[in-house]
């Protein structure tokens, strides 16, 4: 994925330990049902069964989207106000706009 040289930038203060291992153990979570699905599909399980599997694996993406949006807002936008960043709030818009699509 490629980032603009100022999102790399963006970031002047730190997330918590607590929120950091968080939002990895959700990945690992997500990524471990995405690998069994994958294994139903080379088994050639029912195709009802793997799209209600995909279906949950797509609310995991959406669950944890929606932590980090929440961490982003609540920690990272408030330093973007009180640093008048309004690029910060710039490129929240289009990485939601690049998200919901």
């Amino acid at each position: 994925m490629k980032k603009s040289k100022h999102i790399e930038n963006a970031h002047t203060h730190h997330h918590s330990s607590k929120h950091i291992k968080a939002v990895s153990n959700r990945i690992s979570r997500t990524i471990g049902h995405l690998q069994a699905v994958k294994r139903m599909v080379e088994s050639d399980k029912d195709c009802s069964e793997i799209l209600i599997q995909l279906a949950a694996v797509k609310a995991e993406v959406n669950n944890t989207a929606k932590a980090v949006l929440k961490e982003h807002l609540a920690h990272c936008m408030i330093h973007a106000v009180l640093e008048e960043d309004s690029q910060s709030i710039e490129d929240l818009k289009k990485a939601i706009d690049m998200f919901v699509k």
